[in-house]
């Protein structure tokens, strides 16, 4: 048997990177899975019909994690098509750097709409099913960067330190509802976006771990499918990193 059965999941931000790779996993292991896209619909479609090729049910549905609206409708049709919502991956993000003294109110904005009340929006739309159902399990995608900060983003060190706070917060509200609730921490993983990066960035990123490597969203995603299942049933409140001993 899978470690997901039957299980059903909505993965935030899975169009592209670590979203994708979780999804993708979570469908491996027998989870129904649905996504969310906001610009990118042809991916997401095309990765409806990866997942679909697990035997699982799959579907993509067009919402704005920062709109609270959206995040409750996606949650109702996702309960009509699967029958129920056990999973939630609060992974969608962006960042928009620039030092403080420059920063827009725009910039600040955006990152903590998208990156931290997005996480709110879909917990809040989801956690009434978990609770009644007696049984849940919601991974939010946080970052190193919230555990150490990084120059040129504030706004985006910020969002990731709340999402920790956040997280450990809801452990506390929904364990007795066996609902549990962790944080992964990621440190530079190789995503279409970081491949913009200046060939240096990555290099002093490599650097910076033990293992002297890049990650890959599959590294993440391996954690995360671990953490949705009954084998860490006793886990919660937790941030673990997934960095390659880059924090260290």
């Amino acid at each position: 048997m899978k470690l997901l059965e039957g299980k059903s999941a909505i993965v935030t931000g899975a169009s592209l990177g670590i979203g994708s790779a979780c999804a993708l996993d979570l469908a491996k292991n027998g989870a129904n899975v649905a996504i969310n896209y906001r610009k990118h619909k042809d991916e997401a479609e095309g990765l409806v019909a990866q997942m679909k090729e697990f035997g699982v049910q799959a579907m993509a549905v067009q919402a704005d994690v920062s709109n609270f609206a959206d995040a409750q409708k996606m949650t109702d049709a996702v309960k009509a098509q699967f029958g129920k919502v056990d999973i939630l991956v609060n992974n969608a993000g962006v960042n928009w750097d620039g030092v403080i003294w420059k920063m827009t109110e725009e910039q600040w904005d955006t990152v903590l709409d998208i990156n931290l009340k997005g996480y709110f929006n879909y917990a809040r739309a989801i956690t009434p099913l978990m609770r009644e159902a007696g049984w849940g399990r919601i991974i939010n995608v946080t970052s190193i960067n919230g555990l150490r900060g990084k120059f040129g983003q504030s706004n985006y060190s910020a969002a990731k330190a709340g999402i920790i706070g956040f997280t450990k917060a809801l452990a506390k509200e929904l364990g007795k509802a066996q609902v549990t609730v962790n944080a992964v921490a990621p440190g530079m993983i190789l995503t279409d976006m970081m491949k913009n990066l200046p060939a240096e960035v990555i290099e002093t990123a490599k650097e910076e771990t033990v293992v002297k490597r890049i990650g890959t969203p599959e590294d993440v995603a391996y954690l995360v499918t671990f953490l949705c299942s009954d084998l860490a049933k006793h886990i919660t409140g937790e941030v673990i990193k997934v960095d390659g001993g880059q924090y260290i």
